[in-house]
């Protein structure tokens, strides 16, 4: 890939993406936010991202026609990096309200988080300890029980074939995921100080 990529932040109408955009620019990086799917076709580099519903996100997805761009990307083997409701929308399926079908871009699905007495509100809300595995690109040099924020209600509730951290909220998900181009965070790197520059640091670096 070239030293200076064209990356894509897409925007569909789920969340702020400001602070994303602007803690790329502070790493050196310009990702142009839009929702053209011309756009997002022709960039090195995408970035989903987004907070809120899993059936929401899908249906504006697939309104402003970003779901076939998505697609072509992913089969071009570009590198697209979900945060957050992004890393759960990479999946087949979320259980979230009536259930819905993801783009299926990694295999398993998203269900709730269970309320129990080490996770005593839902949704998860706040920083939490998060373990990287050695071989993690995006964990390099992370300080191990480094903590990211998260905001959450449903998770991948066990431990990916792909997954290079886990976390703990009452129960185990996974919390990263790494597989050839594919990348996702379920916490806000952009929200976790210097440890989530860092992961985004080696994302850009990743490259």
């Amino acid at each position: 890939m070239s030293k200076n990529p064209r990356i894509a932040l897409l925007d569909y109408g789920m969340g702020n993406i400001r602070s994303l955009q602007k803690a790329f620019e502070h790493l050196g990086a310009t990702a142009k936010v839009t929702g053209d799917p011309r756009e997002v076709e022709a960039a090195d580099v995408l970035l989903l991202p987004g907070d809120g519903a899993f059936v929401r996100a899908m249906d504006n997805l697939r309104s402003r026609g970003l779901i076939d761009a998505i697609y072509g990307a992913h089969q071009k083997q570009k590198i697209i990096f979900g945060i957050c409701i992004g890393f759960q929308l990479l999946f087949e399926s979320s259980t979230e309200f009536t259930g819905a079908k993801g783009l299926g871009l990694v295999k398993g699905a998203i269900t709730r988080l269970e309320k129990n007495a080490e996770a005593p509100a839902i949704p998860h809300i706040g920083w939490t300890t998060t373990e990287f595995k050695a071989k993690s690109r995006l964990g390099r040099g992370i300080h191990p029980h480094s903590m990211f924020y998260y905001v959450h209600s449903y998770a991948h509730r066990a431990e990916h074939m792909y997954a290079k951290a886990t976390t703990s909220y009452g129960q185990m998900f996974t919390s990263v995921l790494e597989h050839e181009n594919l990348f996702a965070a379920q916490f806000h790197p952009e929200k976790s100080h210097n440890a989530g520059l860092k992961l985004l640091a080696n994302f850009l670096e990743a490259l």
